[in-house]
């Protein structure tokens, strides 16, 4: 059921989204760090971070072209695109406000999420979904309905985290999108609160496990009442927080990777200068590699880690550029493999930092390729850990992740940039030997993927004796993944 238009402070209670009719629910796999559907299958989450009023989805508004957005979707999904990161108010402008005053929900944005969870539900698509746009409400707070000056609780976002009456709208917004949207299995999670922020509690951590625990526990709590279950939590961190603030930073990490109520640990992956201005290809994908098996060594359950927001930042925001579409393209691919090979689900998700703020066809289609690979891994038992300086190879940076039956690895060349940054085109193809430690003795398939065409490269057999496995490639000339399973 979709809202009459002129519903002013539409009801919850009237959600359309029943659980007995919404497609299965993802959840975490029992004992391995990534995802499975209800049947148990795996399910990977392939896809970046969008906007209702960017321009893919900004037709929904007011409905002025749903069919658009449809194909738009349709298209995504036969790419195997799996996941879209949305916020449920971005507040860059003054018109896609959520609550308008606060507690009054806009019914033209009801109906737009409506809209949008209804075209998910028949596309195949799910949401991982966030209530708050941090970034836009604090730069723009003084619009903003939870300004006090508009009738909101809030006089200044540096008390954000620390106002009960701040909590309670926060938990209220929550609490709708749950009675309205909750029951459907188009949506994947929820970021219970996008990039979390000492500046939003007064350049401190206090209070941050109280404010985790209380949204979760009211979150989780209301969906186990409705629908007898209940959707994966995260909470995501602006990453170089962990290195501009070293004296907050065991706070923040204990927080963002192992608070107890949180299924998921998330976080936003801006290297400086490798990731957030890039000038090289290969530069941020290494970055990539080593921030994600950072943060998998800070956690201790074997929960699932992902990126939720990497890109250009620095270069578009800041310096105004957008990168040259065969070098971001390239640059993509490569965080998107070191991000999937050093132990993270999937391959990261993008902010587009494009003008316009889409992702490029090139984009796309790396990651199809990628959707390609994933059945080479038996993902729901894969109790991978970064391989670090264990892994070796030649002529080539070694990425990889494994435990004693299955490894997965992403080889990319070390030589041959280019004047333009990107691998050059036209190298002379190398052999290399790798040594991947861990397996447990045995015969195993090595099937080598070739990342830019979706397809495989090479297959071959190899033993792992003594805790190591040796294999020598087929010739390559950028960089090639592989994955590593028992023969039989």
């Amino acid at each position: 059921m979709l809202l009459d238009p002129g519903v002013i402070v539409p009801s919850p209670a009237t959600a359309p989204f029943a659980a007995d009719r919404a497609p299965g629910w993802i959840g975490v796999a029992p004992g391995a760090p990534y995802f499975v559907d209800e049947a148990g299958a795996p399910w990977t989450p392939i896809g970046q971070n969008d906007a209702i009023s960017w321009p893919e989805l900004a037709p929904l508004y007011r409905r002025r072209d749903p069919e658009a957005v449809e194909r738009h979707l349709r298209g995504l999904k036969a790419q195997g695109v799996t996941c879209l990161r949305l916020m449920l108010e971005y507040a860059q402008g003054r018109h896609r406000y959520l609550e308008r005053p606060t507690g009054r929900f806009v019914p033209a944005m009801v109906q737009l999420w409506d809209d949008l969870f209804a075209l998910c539900e028949r596309t195949g698509l799910r949401i991982l979904l966030t209530p708050v746009d941090t970034y836009w409400t604090w730069v723009r707070f003084r619009h903003h309905p939870w300004n006090v000056g508009n009738g909101g609780p809030l006089a200044n976002m540096r008390d954000a985290l620390l106002r009960g009456v701040t909590r309670a709208a926060i938990k209220a917004r929550l609490e709708f999108a749950v009675r309205r949207w909750g029951g459907s299995g188009a949506l994947f999670a929820w970021d219970l609160w996008n990039e979390i922020h000492p500046a939003q509690s007064r350049d401190s951590t206090d209070g941050w496990d109280d404010f985790i625990h209380d949204l979760s526990g009211h979150v989780r709590g209301l969906e186990q009442r409705l629908y007898g279950r209940s959707h994966p939590q995260t909470v995501s961190l602006f990453g170089p927080e962990l290195i501009l603030k070293p004296h907050l930073a065991p706070a923040m990490r204990e927080a963002v990777f192992r608070h107890p109520d949180v299924d998921f640990a998330s976080l936003h992956i801006y290297a400086k200068g490798s990731i957030d201005n890039p000038r090289d290809t290969v530069a941020p994908a290494l970055a990539m590699a080593a921030i994600v098996a950072e943060s998998i060594g800070e956690i201790r359950d074997g929960r699932p880690f992902l990126d939720t927001e990497h890109g250009p930042i620095h270069a578009f925001k800041d310096r105004h550029r957008t990168l040259p579409e065969p070098f971001d393209d390239e640059m993509f691919r490569h965080c998107s493999w070191a991000h999937l090979a050093a132990g993270g689900a999937g391959g990261g998700m993008r902010w587009p930092n494009r003008h316009p703020h889409v992702l490029t066809a090139g984009m796309r289609r790396a990651q199809q390729a990628m959707v390609g690979f994933l059945p080479e891994i038996d993902w729901p038992r894969f109790r991978r850990r970064p391989f670090g300086a264990g892994l070796r190879a030649r002529h080539v940076h070694a990425v990889g992740c494994g435990d004693e039956r299955q490894a997965l690895i992403w080889l990319v060349r070390r030589d041959g940039l280019g004047s333009d940054g990107r691998l050059r085109e036209g190298l002379v193809p190398v052999r290399t030997s790798v040594a991947v430690p861990g397996l447990a003795d045995g015969r195993y398939r090595v099937r080598g993927w070739d990342t830019l065409r979706g397809e495989a490269a090479e297959t071959m057999a190899a033993e792992a004796a003594g805790g190591m496995l040796h294999f020598t490639t087929a010739e390559l000339t950028s960089d090639r993944a592989f994955a590593i399973a028992p023969a039989a």
